[in-house]
């Protein structure tokens, strides 16, 4: 299961509020984007580029633009990235 997975509480709570919740199939070649950014994010997730949910867990965050331009985006992704590297689901 990747740690972007809805966990059993939020897929309830969605699915009260009226939203379905689907499953995402993993995405055959996806690729790290070669970017500072990506690796120091992934770093300070605890994973690297060449692990498996990589690609999918910087897909799950801000985008790398909106972080580079809001220091309260990048404030803000830091507990998500402290969940994340202490084996966590994100969120």
């Amino acid at each position: 299961m990747s740690a972007l997975a809805w966990d059993p509480w939020q897929r309830e709570a969605l699915e009260a509020m009226g939203h379905r919740v689907y499953a995402c199939a993993p995405r055959a070649g996806e690729v790290v984007p070669d970017d500072p950014l990506a690796h120091a994010l992934l770093r300070a997730a605890g994973r690297r580029p060449d692990d498996a949910d990589a690609a999918a867990l910087l897909r799950g965050l801000p985008p790398l633009a909106r972080l580079r331009a809001e220091p309260a985006a990048k404030r803000a992704l830091w507990p998500r990235l402290r969940a994340l590297r202490r084996g966590g689901a994100a969120g």
